[in-house]
């Protein structure tokens, strides 16, 4: 029993039977006063979720963050709070980022000084092992705010004229002649403008949230979560290149089909046929990994 209790300690943790109970209504109390302090900055945040399809996955991130939090309380429980004073200083430095951020009107800066204040009240209620338990959910809760406007910038244009391109090489392999010219592509009957919000952005920001969440619940192997979180970037660039060339192809049938419902119906359907090369992604990757594992087995016995 003594032994037990010692490696408890040295872990961080309790056995079960003696697991304390954890300081519940100290971290309600600090989070409580954390979003009032940031309700202007959050509210604003919320509003942008429901106006900007660019970021509307933003309302599912920190449910999900909650729900995974929430599925390790047993593991929390065992935890022994150890607070971190040091986590004052986070508090502190996430109110000065927050006042230089309001000064410069800079969103980014306001809204992620609240994302630090969250991790300084953690740590100075629970503690750094309450951190290390709670790593996965607080990663996620970054995918809730939008990039800042200068990267954006940087992102999209790049996207635009790769999707443009991609389309006019598909379209000529059909025969349906096209111009490009920039990211705009000239057809016999319309222009079709790659505007920022077809530049492929928002499918990259859902997928790549999407496939960590996805990793997580259906596999437990870290190298997989980056993997599949990096083999999300070209199946969303692929397929939003696939959606622009879909899009030329149906313009030429009825250049309504590039607007309005059907457009949206279209970004819909190529929205999960890449969720599917996502699952496809791994289970090609469980399947090397399996006989990779398998090879070396026979190697270490031949």
């Amino acid at each position: 029993m003594r032994m037990a209790t010692a490696t408890g300690e040295l872990s961080g943790q309790v056995p079960a039977s003696e697991a304390r109970a954890m300081p519940w209504t100290a971290i309600g109390w600090f989070t409580a006063l954390l979003i009032a302090a940031y309700f202007p900055i959050l509210k604003r945040l919320v509003e942008q979720w429901s106006t900007d399809e660019d970021v509307g996955h933003g309302f599912f991130v920190p449910v999900v963050a909650a729900f995974i939090a929430w599925q390790r309380r047993d593991q929390l429980l065992k935890i022994v709070p150890k607070p971190a004073w040091w986590g004052a200083l986070l508090i502190v430095w996430s109110i000065l980022q927050c006042y230089i951020g309001s000064m410069g009107a800079e969103l980014f800066l306001q809204r992620s000084a609240f994302l630090i204040g969250l991790l300084g009240v953690i740590l100075l209620v629970g503690g750094v092992d309450l951190v290390k338990a709670l790593a996965f959910p607080l990663l996620l809760l970054p995918f809730m705010i939008p990039i800042p406007a200068v990267i954006y910038n940087q992102i999209t244009f790049p996207l635009q004229l790769f999707a443009s391109t991609v389309a006019e090489t598909a379209l000529g392999w059909f025969g349906i002649p096209v111009l490009r010219d920039g990211n705009l592509l000239v057809l016999a009957n319309q222009t079709l403008n790659v505007a920022e919000a077809c530049s492929g952005i928002r499918s990259l920001l859902s997928l790549t949230f999407l496939s960590l969440v996805y990793a997580y619940f259906f596999d437990g192997r870290v190298w997989m979560r980056w993997a599949l979180l990096a083999g999300t970037i070209p199946i969303a660039i692929l397929a939003n290149a696939a959606r622009v060339t879909v899009t030329g192809m149906l313009s030429g049938v009825d250049p309504d089909l590039a607007h309005g419902f059907p457009h949206l119906v279209e970004g819909f359907i190529i929205f999960v046929i890449a969720l599917i090369m996502l699952f496809v992604l791994h289970l090609a990757l469980s399947r090397i990994a399996r006989w990779w594992g398998s090879r070396g087995q026979a190697v270490k016995h031949a």
